[in-house]
């Protein structure tokens, strides 16, 4: 039996707690020799219903077991309490005389072995508590890993195709391509590690995400980003606003050859981020809609797990364009 040092402390404060309360008498004020043996043998049965029963027993689910167990602890402690103590601290009186107190002794004896050993039951489900919340973490941060994978080989697939046509047609544009490129994936690969990243750097990957995609766009319609009243010192889990805007552009240019209209807006209100992104499309037939692929659905799950009942998001379709409205509740970087 192993018991920490904080749960030593835990238990022995507690003792001396019920203890003052146990020995308090008006009439009889002070801490008596016979309050103390008897308060100790209370102790030393809860210790054992706690430290030796419930451990073997309750928790493995042998209720029969444990409570026979029980019945036999308590037993002996009024058995002990009749025949020993009472004899020793009160002798020749009706007290120590037979069993007449037997039934008093055990409502006397009950209760406070349920308190202490209660105690190290309580103690138990605070620490199972803190394993569970231990356990749901360690499961959030390995799915968030997991769906954060996802993303880079998403993201460079739909950007190699791109520098692929480019490249077929010696497009002179190429190493501009290559180079905004680079430093997207130097940011996803390095700068992306953490949960959060400063909001300020998140908005200067969008720029030039941006300026990536609208070289594909060149002179077939308009791409507007604006950002305002963006307070720094926040921060923003990566990558979470890039996906919406990368389907803006993918659909926008699917079927699509001239009068492209993209619109990207991003302002702040206190601490909560408002995001809007709009395109136009040409309905194709085959053409996924905005909330069915891989990184769209990948972006919802995060936003469930990193910001619950802090966010909202909403897709709409109407007619022949899309809009998404999302609003994030953000935190402050520590130290800000």
């Amino acid at each position: 039996m192993s018991i920490s040092k904080k749960e030593l402390v835990f238990q022995l404060v507690l003792l001396v707690l019920v203890f003052l309360f146990y020995s308090s008498d008006r009439e009889n004020p002070g801490i008596h020799w016979h309050q103390a043996a008897f308060f100790l043998t209370y102790a030393l049965a809860a210790a054992l219903i706690g430290y030796w029963l419930m451990p073997r027993f309750l928790y493995h689910k042998k209720y029969w077991s444990f409570f026979g167990y029980v019945v036999l602890v308590v037993t002996v402690v009024i058995l002990l309490e009749e025949l020993v103590l009472e004899q020793i601290f009160f002798p020749g009186t009706r007290r120590a005389k037979g069993f007449p107190g037997v039934f008093y002794s055990l409502l006397d004896v009950l209760p406070m072995i349920t308190i202490l050993s209660g105690f190290k039951f309580g103690w138990d489900a605070l620490q199972k508590q803190e394993q569970i919340e231990e356990l749901k973490s360690t499961v959030q941060e390995s799915e968030l890993q997991f769906l954060r994978s996802q993303i880079n080989p998403h993201f460079l697939f739909n950007n190699l195709n791109n520098l692929y046509s480019h490249a077929l047609e010696g497009s002179q544009k190429t190493p501009e391509i290559i180079l905004e490129l680079s430093g997207l994936l130097r940011y996803m690969l390095y700068e992306c590690k953490e949960k959060f990243v400063p909001l300020s750097k998140e908005i200067e990957q969008l720029h030039n995400f941006i300026k990536l995609n609208k070289l594909q766009i060149e002179n077939r319609g308009s791409v507007d980003f604006e950002a305002r009243d963006i307070k720094p010192g926040h921060k923003i889990a990566p990558l979470i606003l890039i996906v919406f805007i990368e389907n803006a552009f993918k659909h926008s240019q699917s079927g699509q050859t001239e009068n492209i209209r993209i619109a990207i807006d991003l302002t702040m209100k206190e601490n909560v981020l408002q995001f809007t992104c709009t395109n136009n499309y040409v309905p194709t037939e085959g053409l996924e809609t905005v909330d069915a692929g891989i990184g769209l659905k990948n972006v919802q799950k995060r936003l469930q797990l990193l910001y619950p009942n802090k966010h909202d998001l909403k897709i709409e379709e109407n007619g022949n364009s899309y809009r998404v409205d999302l609003s994030i509740e953000l935190s402050k970087m520590n130290g800000s």
